[in-house]
């Protein structure tokens, strides 16, 4: 550091202005260089250990899942007392109109659409009772999605699933931003996807975010993360979309299909169930877990998937989901090369799903399928992946589908499925 002291003297005084930004092992350098003489100004901050750690919650069984942690706290009220410190009103982004009409990065893009979505974002506080008597007080996030006090959040922050049912953790405490409390009633909640809709009654309409599109959002895209980590309400991260796809495989989850988003936004537990925007303070994403002992791993539900879940809810009360019974694999160009060279009366496709597996007594297998098939057709619309084929069955269990495979020897062979729900415990 003194060799660079050193060096920067011998920098022009006559250049109009130079600047040189260093930070490195917990320092921070920062250095001007104009007209007046050179100065330069150094600082060094120790981080003070966190006290008083979270305890992680026994009661999630995450067994398989290496390193993830769900994004809520857990404390013992004695040692914990709700946050006084709420933000102002969002009015400060009024000269702006909370949009960004030219589409462009500015001084105050984070900042306007945080303060345009922040009055929506809530603290959810549950308190367990053990024996009549107040045990502890977990800690996660929400959001207000409809002026009637309708809110979004995930489904661990506030029940307990036994089988297929669900059980409320206890009392439910919702905090808003300019400091209201409201007592909050569990609606509806999804134990595959982790989504909950919580409801509180207010007599006044209630500031409320508008759901974006999570399939516009693109690697290198900021995102704003709000929400009451560590039970600091009002907090607001900002970073990038690390991956749009992110598949539940890859993050060491078995027996389940899903796909989160990624960022690289700081969230820690309590996070848990708030929002994930756009610069355009639209929601794209239920904030969802962590990994452990990592930064920048974030993961959210995606609002479009989001989106299907509470139409469901509001249909039926529950989310149906078709079951095949096939495992499933996108196929690409280097795995059909692979699979040719395995064996060469592999059919010829550019593109396609491989079937593996069929598990026995499902309606795959009562269809015909065999492993080795190729789907390339389902229900009349050519397919080449996963997700197309449950975007297309939707929730249309017991309906009759067409489907063509090819075999071995570029054999087509048409097929009708029928799916069956699936065990909601899947």
């Amino acid at each position: 550091m003194s060799y660079l002291l050193k060096r920067l003297r011998y920098f022009n005084s006559s250049s109009v202005f130079r600047t040189l930004a260093i930070a490195a092992a917990g320092s921070a350098l920062l250095c001007s260089n104009g007209d007046t003489d050179f100065r330069a100004s150094v600082k060094a901050r120790i981080p003070v250990p966190l006290q008083d750690p979270l305890p992680f919650p026994q009661h999630l069984d995450f067994s398989g899942v290496y390193g993830t942690v769900p994004l809520y706290s857990y404390r013992d009220i004695g040692s914990q007392t709700p946050s006084s410190d709420t933000t102002k009103d969002a009015s400060a982004a009024a000269h702006h109109g909370g949009s960004n009409p030219c589409n462009c990065f500015e001084r105050n893009t984070i900042a306007d659409a945080a303060a345009k979505v922040g009055p929506a974002v809530v603290n959810i506080a549950v308190t367990h009772d053990y024996l009549g008597v107040t045990a502890a007080k977990s800690i996660g996030s929400g959001t207000i999605i409809d002026k009637d006090g309708t809110i979004l959040t995930c489904a661990h922050v506030v029940v307990y699933f036994q089988g297929t049912s669900s059980l409320s953790k206890g009392k439910i405490e919702v905090t808003l931003q300019d400091g209201r409390s409201f007592e909050g009633k569990v609606i509806n909640a999804d134990l595959h996807s982790d989504i909950a809709i919580v409801k509180i009654n207010s007599k006044t309409p209630l500031p409320e975010v508008k759901l974006g599109s999570s399939s516009k959002l693109r690697p290198g895209d900021w995102v704003i993360s709000l929400g009451c980590p560590l039970a600091l309400q009002n907090t607001v991260t900002a970073g990038i979309v690390s991956c749009v796809d992110r598949k539940s495989s890859d993050l060491g989850f078995t027996g389940v299909n899903r796909e989160y988003l990624q960022t690289d936004c700081a969230t820690n537990v309590g996070n848990s169930g708030g929002p994930l925007v756009n610069i355009d303070g639209e929601l794209v994403g239920v904030n969802h877990m962590k990994m452990f002992a990592a930064d920048g791993l974030s993961f959210s539900v995606p609002i479009d998937s989001v989106s299907k879940i509470i139409e469901q809810f509001k249909k039926r009360g529950r989310v149906i989901r078709p079951w095949l019974g096939l495992k499933m694999l996108d196929l690409n160009d280097t795995l059909i090369a692979e699979l040719k060279l395995r064996s060469a009366t592999f059919p010829d496709v550019d593109k396609g799903i491989l079937v593996p597996m069929v598990t026995p007594g499902s309606p795959g297998q009562r269809a015909g399928f065999r492993p080795g098939d190729v789907v390339i057709e389902f229900d009349g619309k050519p397919v080449q992946s996963m997700k197309e084929v449950i975007e297309i069955m939707e929730d249309r269990v017991g309906v009759p589908m067409k489907v063509v495979v090819k075999r071995e020897g570029n054999k087509l062979v048409k097929l009708t499925v029928i799916p069956e729900e699936s065990n909601p415990n899947i």
